[in-house]
């Protein structure tokens, strides 16, 4: 039964576990890439003008807070995906167990999807990791961070790290997505199914209001101390509220959505619709939100405090710093944008039945469309403006202190290249897979599902 129920969803749900290869290729790659980079800058066989160089620089540092970055987020995103995609099996699951399957044969299934899924993405993650890894060598080469002559070759450390993060990672958090489901009567796991939980668990809902607490207590200490502590602690308040958020997603971003929802609902029927969407779908739009209300609070956090610094006193910093940040922070981008978008691919696959409903009662595909389009627009919203928040209450103390002001500067062609960035994204992932399931006939649709 394990093996006809593994192959069974990853035919049913093919969308959800390419996401899933997707996030698990990016995560092993920048992995595979972060490690060799390591190991090439701490290497013993390093002559001792380039080990002080290398020191000086910082880069041993800087390898170390790279790779222990890309680990979170690898985490973060492979498990995001992976939970997701579970997510959307709950109603196989819960007929599968009702026809007499045991919670570990479901367990055991859930698992052997996620190898199916990650473990050819994470050998792959690695192969290309060997590439990118050079990339960012030789561009560290090129900004006078990494002496000439230091040598650099993909290392064969990366592969158990990448298999650890990718597969080990996937595996793990479809067994514990799956573990409660599994656990529950069939009948009140049918139940589940249907309505989807309600709830947001025991230790969600404290820990999520714990983080903001901290963070928000945090704020208002670090307001006092001097511009370099600050400056320190800003990363703290912001990665508290970033796990704040994610544990109150829906929560947090369900009433936000509602607002910014009820301003577009007036643009027209199809807006109206999409309005109707977002809110009878809290949790799952919630699930796209949140990645992009991390990326969006930490882009406009580190950013914002180069091009003030830069308008207060005509200088950023080290180029080499700000280079460093720049590229940190597009690999948090890539990854909260792999999350984000593979959610919204997700949701419009799984409701490609209602799609075809709308198509049997009248509605036109253009008209489908447009309300897709205005589902992006207001999940791009909700996160610039929860995102926007998050990033303000981070940078307050930090600017306070230092430049005697708490609000940032901004260009207002980086703020539009967020927002523009933003909605290309949504709309992409949010449009495409509706239109894809737009091409087939609306009653045939309606008889498979």
């Amino acid at each position: 039964m394990r093996t006809g129920l593994t192959a069974a969803a990853l035919r049913a749900h093919r969308p959800a576990f390419v996401g899933t290869a997707v996030a698990a290729l990016f995560a092993a790659c920048v992995v595979s890439a972060a490690t060799s980079m390591l190991v090439a800058t701490g290497s013993d066989t390093l002559s001792p003008s380039a080990r002080h160089a290398l020191t000086a620089n910082g880069v041993g540092d800087m390898a170390v807070v790279m790779l222990i970055g890309s680990i979170y987020m690898s985490v973060f995103v492979v498990a995001s995906t992976m939970g997701t995609a579970v997510a959307q099996q709950h109603r196989e699951l819960a007929l599968v167990r009702a026809v007499g399957a045991k919670p570990k044969q479901v367990r055991r299934a859930v698992a052997a999807q996620a190898l199916a899924a990650a473990l050819p993405a994470a050998l792959a993650g690695f192969g290309l990791g060997g590439l990118l890894g050079r990339l960012w060598f030789d561009t560290m080469v090129t900004h006078g961070l990494v002496p000439d002559g230091v040598p650099f070759a993909p290392s064969w450390i990366a592969l158990p790290v990448c298999l650890a993060v990718a597969v080990v990672t996937s595996a793990l958090a479809g067994v514990l997505c799956s573990l409660r489901f599994s656990l529950l009567r069939p009948a009140r796991a049918l139940a589940e199914a249907e309505a989807g939980r309600r709830g947001l668990g025991v230790l969600r809902a404290p820990l999520g209001l714990l983080a903001l607490a901290g963070g928000g207590v945090l704020s208002v200490l670090l307001a006092g101390q001097p511009a370099e502590e600050a400056g320190q602690g800003a990363f703290l308040v912001l990665l508290l509220f970033c796990v704040g958020m994610g544990l109150l997603g829906p929560r947090i971003i369900g009433p936000a959505a509602w607002l910014v929802s009820a301003l577009i609902g007036r643009c027209g029927p199809s807006a109206r619709l999409a309005m109707l969407n977002v809110r009878s779908q809290p949790r799952r739009f919630a699930a796209a939100v949140v990645p992009l209300v991390l990326v969006v609070g930490f882009g406009l956090t580190k950013i914002a405090m180069h091009t003030t610094a830069r308008h207060h006193t005509g200088s950023a910093g080290r180029s080499s710093a700000v280079w460093l940040d720049y590229i940190g922070t597009s690999l948090y981008a890539g990854f909260a944008a792999i999350a984000a978008a593979n959610t919204l691919a997700m949701i419009s696959f799984e409701r490609r039945r209602d799609l075809a409903l709308l198509r049997v009662v009248g509605t036109q595909r253009g008209q489908i469309g447009v309300m897709a389009l205005w589902e992006g627009v207001v999940v791009t919203l909700t996160a610039l403006v929860l995102g926007g928040l998050t990033a303000l209450v981070t940078l307050a103390p930090v600017l306070s202190t230092a430049f005697g002001s708490p609000l940032p500067y901004l260009p207002w062609t980086f703020l539009a290249g967020v927002a523009g960035g933003t909605l290309l994204l949504t709309v992409g992932a949010t449009t495409v897979p509706v239109r894809a399931a737009l091409r087939r006939r609306a009653i045939t649709v309606v008889k498979s599902a």
